[in-house]
């Protein structure tokens, strides 16, 4: 079982019965390697419905640190433990972290190349309802390469309410306006 995993499985009790998911968890470093420092490094995203604050990501790293000390799954060596949510700049993984974000402006990028920006409308199991909306033409703007099997069309780039399903999102992004 990798280190991940591991690190996932141990977190379950601490995630109050499904309030808290992991969005992600990475491990950097490896004391045998010859390569590292000798100090490892455990990342760990946590996300909820209607998010999670610092404190929370505090309890839960004091109480999963000492579960990772108990489990010794480093054999000993020294680590350093970051548990925090994801920040703007994180894509959207998990259809929950959509759902929380319906009304908000999202930048969507397909599996095919295609880049939309638009309204987060709804979110249904399998695909989200995006209004989209036209893409300002430049004269310098740079064109996304077609791939063989789906050319990309300008004019044919969907605008307005347009229902796209979750298998074929690249990464989308929540934007940020300063206005």
């Amino acid at each position: 079982m990798s280190d991940q995993n591991r690190i996932t499985e141990l977190l379950q009790p601490y995630l109050n019965e499904g309030q808290f998911y992991v969005v992600d968890v990475q491990v950097v470093g490896n004391p045998g390697d010859g390569q590292s420092t000798g100090r490892m490094k455990v990342s760990i995203l946590l996300d909820s419905d209607v998010g999670i604050t610092i404190e929370e990501c505090a309890s839960i790293s004091r109480r999963l640190g000492a579960t990772l000390d108990e489990a010794d799954i480093f054999g000993g060596a020294a680590f350093t433990l970051e548990v925090s949510s994801p920040g703007v700049d994180q894509p959207l993984r998990f259809r929950r972290q959509y759902v929380r974000n319906v009304g908000r402006q999202l930048a969507v990028t397909l599996l095919s190349g295609v880049a939309l920006t638009g309204r987060l409308e709804s979110v249904a199991d399998e695909a989200i309802v995006l209004d989209v909306v036209p893409v300002k033409k430049t004269k310098k703007k740079k064109s996304i390469p077609a791939q063989e099997d789906a050319p990309v069309d300008e004019a044919s780039e969907p605008v307005g309410s347009t229902p796209i399903l979750f298998a074929d999102i690249k990464h989308a992004n929540v934007e940020i306006s300063f206005k």
